[in-house]
């Protein structure tokens, strides 16, 4: 931003000012006044500058006035009494000595004053304050009259008052630390040792959540004497439980799941090893536990993602290209959304029903939580929208504000099976669907893998009177778009549950009431 000051300039003689006359400083080469007694400068402020490098008070007023300086008609002057009419200086003459100031060094009678510049007009109202145009030829200098004092005194004690008290104060403390230390240099005060954020605030809610952070270092098993880099990445995961499991993403320790090595790294810096305990690939869940765990680990807290509501703030933390420790905020920009994203070392894909954010998430983020505004764990970030891409996953390509999370209903029912029994458990309809999306709704394939049938006999979609062909529009009312949709909603509920599905057969809508099935491990 930019501020420009704005003047008018003019040559007439003003009417009788409206305002009492304000008086100019003395030219370059006045002595300075004395420190009682500040100049007015051009916005009615006092203008004291000090050198902080030489530690002396250079006490120099701007001689170069931009200000009002009206001149008293010679008219008025004329009317006075005892005096009569004679021309108008060019310049007022210098004020009266501030009642309790030093006296100034007196002015050489014959000493002739430069021609002022060019007035601005007065602001008071009233005269336009217009005094002498800039190199205008000078009157007849005349000694200068002694005038009544109180008038004078008042106008210059209202400026001191209106923009001189900082200036004084400012001069009073530079002659103290000249007396004292040789400098004029005021040091700022040293900002609140215990500065305290709000409760509530992303400062608060941060400092809460770090230290059950880490950044966790996978790398793959192999190399050997060959002196070959291993496998490896970095991503983030956090404290589950006080016996030191540690809940990240499959793909973070893919690649140390089979004799490769993992370890965890908190805020602190303090560094353990530690192992899987099971993961899910489906899911893209896993569960780590620290080897020699410390004592007095605090979890995070859990949230409800399903009372997640669109606009409500999240702060992700995580390592975002190794960055541990780094804080981003956002809001929920919408849930439910069907994400299929490969881990990068297979062509399985992981498939969930994802909370989607705003916040910035990068690879490393990968496996951190996703908090709400109280600092409870509400998603696991699992998954970007990669311009780079075009699709979903942990690529190099940075964050363009489409971050996704698996809801922490999900990873929690997950996360506690796989500490159980080391392996995932996934709910089925007992059907293969066409993952290719080129219907609207998942169509239920022709054939399953390897030749089987697409309905297995005697499962929960056979029991329901499902066959090869049928296209699911609806789950629980909820539209189904694709294959990968429908496995998301199955995926957010357990074995046993029972769900509606709405499909379509020879052009005709059709309900059934599912019982899910399970199957146990990735297969």
């Amino acid at each position: 931003m930019s501020t420009e000051n704005e003047g008018n300039e003019g040559t007439a003689v003003p009417a009788a000012p409206s305002v009492p006359p304000v008086p100019v400083a003395a030219p370059e080469g006045t002595p300075a006044s004395a420190p009682g007694a500040e100049t007015s400068g051009s916005d009615g402020t006092s203008d004291t500058r000090y050198d902080t490098h030489r530690g002396t008070d250079e006490g120099t007023h701007d001689g170069t006035h931009q200000g009002t300086h009206p001149t008293e008609p010679a008219a008025a002057a004329a009317e006075r009494p005892g005096h009569p009419p004679q021309p108008e200086p060019a310049t007022a003459p210098l004020p009266g000595p501030l009642p309790g100031a030093a006296p100034a060094t007196a002015q050489h009678p014959e000493a002739g004053w430069p021609p002022p510049p060019p007035s601005l007009p007065s602001y008071g109202g009233g005269g336009s304050g217009v005094g002498p145009a800039w190199g205008a030829p000078d009157q007849a200098s005349q000694p200068p009259r002694k005038r009544s004092g109180g008038l004078v005194a008042a106008v210059l004690v209202a400026a001191l008052v209106a923009g001189g008290v900082g200036g004084g104060i400012g001069y009073w403390a530079a002659e103290r630390n000249d007396d004292n230390f040789g400098s004029t240099t005021v040091a700022a005060q040293d900002a609140p040792r215990d500065l305290k954020r709000d409760p509530g605030t992303v400062a608060a809610v941060a400092a809460g959540a770090l230290p059950s952070v880490v950044t966790i270092e996978a790398k793959a098993g192999g190399g050997g004497d060959s002196g070959e880099s291993t496998e490896g990445g970095t991503g983030t995961g956090f404290v589950y439980d006080k016996e030191g499991h540690i809940l990240t993403n499959n793909h973070v320790v893919a690649s140390a799941a089979d004799g490769g090595t993992l370890s965890a790294t908190f805020s602190n810096g303090k560094k353990y090893d530690a192992e899987v305990v099971g993961r899910a690939q489906g899911y893209d869940v896993a569960v780590v536990k620290l080897k020699n765990a410390p004592s007095g680990l605090t979890p995070l807290a859990l949230g409800d993602s399903e009372r997640v509501a669109v606009g409500d703030s999240t702060i992700a933390i995580g390592a975002p290209f190794g960055l541990s420790n780094t804080v981003t905020t956002g809001i929920i920009s919408a849930k439910n959304r069907p994400v299929a994203s490969g881990d990068g070392s297979s062509g399985k894909n992981s498939y969930m029903s994802a909370l989607q954010t705003d916040a910035s998430i990068n690879p490393g983020n990968s496996g951190g939580p996703l908090l709400d505004s109280r600092g409870a764990v509400i998603g696991i970030n699992s998954a970007i929208q990669s311009a780079g891409t075009g699709g979903f996953g942990q690529t190099q390509a940075g964050s363009i504000g489409l971050g996704f999370a698996i809801p922490i209903n999900q990873a929690k029912n997950v996360a506690e099976q796989l500490i159980k029994t080391g392996k995932p458990v996934y709910p089925v309809i007992g059907a293969t669907v066409d993952m290719s999306g080129k219907d609207q709704g998942a169509k239920i394939a022709s054939e399953g893998a390897g030749g089987t049938e697409a309905v297995t006999p005697n499962g929960p979609a056979a029991k329901a009177g499902l066959k090869a062909g049928d296209v699911i529009t609806r789950f629980n009312g909820k539209p189904v778009e694709s294959g990968p949709t429908l496995i998301s909603e199955i995926w957010n509920h357990k074995p046993g549950d029972k769900v509606t599905l709405t499909y379509q057969r020879d052009g005709k809508e059709h309900t059934a009431e599912v019982t899910l099935g399970k199957r146990t491990g990735d297969s």
